[in-house]
């Protein structure tokens, strides 16, 4: 099952450098969502996927999931989607200045210096 998981995880982080090296702003935001994913999902397979029981200590439980990789994912995913919201209004406020969102065109040159 680790395998699976690191060969999907391997494809979401091929997706996700294609998108961020293309030249629209709406493809290079879901490449780093994608990145994103790729990283929580390799995080979680890295952390193992074993374990019987849910991770609560009790006296009859001796083999359990480890909640440490969980609990990364899960403020990962927090993170990742404040980031995600903060670069959308940035480039929502960048089409609506520039009236693109190809990168190429809004990049400048050494006539305004």
């Amino acid at each position: 099952m680790e395998l699976l998981m690191a060969i999907v995880a391997g494809i979401l982080f091929t997706a996700a450098i294609y998108l961020i090296l293309s030249r629209s702003l709406i493809k290079v935001i879901l490449g780093t969502g994608l990145l994103s994913h790729g990283a929580h999902l390799f995080i979680l397979t890295m952390g193992g996927l074993g374990g019987s029981s849910p991770p609560v200590l009790t006296d009859s439980a001796s083999d359990f999931a480890d909640p440490l990789p969980q609990a990364l994912i899960l403020t990962a995913i927090v993170i990742s989607f404040g980031v995600t919201a903060f670069i959308l209004v940035l480039a929502y406020r960048t089409y609506a200045v520039h009236k693109t969102d190809d990168l190429n065109s809004m990049k400048g040159n050494d006539e305004h210096d």
